[in-house]
């Protein structure tokens, strides 16, 4: 059944400026729900389309870990609260995998299709990541090898379709970066339990179909 977004939308922590506090949020994910975060390096002061990072050609800008290196996330509350408190203003990065989510993300247009295909399936889904140019599916943790059994099946995997398992990342919202803002286009359920996420199996389908029909097999940002 396709969920009503006004009824799914969670205040993480207090509102400042109209907006959660990212301290709050980062705290929720590590300590409730157990999913590994660290501080993203943040975009350009002076241009805030370009990145924080040394590489002039960085092509997620403010939406990546710098310092600390993403094997630097934790759910350790004092550390999480230590950066920021010192970095109020860092995206906040969730380490895909292991005890976190993963998820398939792809462009914003062709997302919102396969969010429509799977509810009419009947699919459940959990929470869904927005940025303003691509929508990231939170799912299972996966390995190389079931993914890659899945898209062996597949006569055309569209290049413009991302996997963020073990060792990748993703910012999650509050966040505001380069790209502009991170937030939820299906939100946690509200609960201090680690929301339910789906099997990767169960929305691969439905989004190679989506970037297929629309012909959007280039990778964009």
């Amino acid at each position: 059944m396709r969920e009503i977004l006004g009824r799914r939308r969670r205040l993480l922590s207090r509102r400042a400026d109209g907006r959660p506090e990212l301290i709050g949020a980062a705290l929720t994910f590590a300590t409730q729900w157990q999913w590994p975060v660290l501080p993203g390096v943040a975009a350009d002061t002076q241009d805030r389309s370009r990145c924080g990072c040394p590489d002039p050609e960085c092509t997620t800008p403010g939406a990546h870990p710098f310092d600390p290196a993403l094997l630097a996330a934790t759910t350790d509350e004092r550390m999480v609260r230590w950066w920021w408190t010192n970095r109020p203003t860092a995206p906040i990065v969730l380490a895909t995998g292991g005890r976190a989510p993963c998820a398939v993300s792809l462009p914003a247009a062709a997302a919102a299709r396969a969010l429509d295909a799977l509810d009419r399936s009947g699919t459940r889904l959990g929470p869904v990541v927005a940025a303003p140019t691509r929508w990231a599916i939170l799912v299972r943790p996966y390995g190389m090898e079931q993914l890659g059994e899945l898209l062996y099946a597949k006569d055309f995997v569209p290049g413009s379709l991302r996997f963020h398992s073990e060792g990748g990342y993703l910012a999650l919202p509050p966040s505001s970066t380069g790209q502009g803002a991170i937030r939820w286009e299906r939100a946690p359920l509200p609960g201090s339990a680690s929301p339910w996420v789906p099997d990767v199996e169960a929305v691969v389908d439905a989004v190679v179909d989506a970037l297929t029909r629309t012909g959007v097999s280039a990778p964009e940002l």
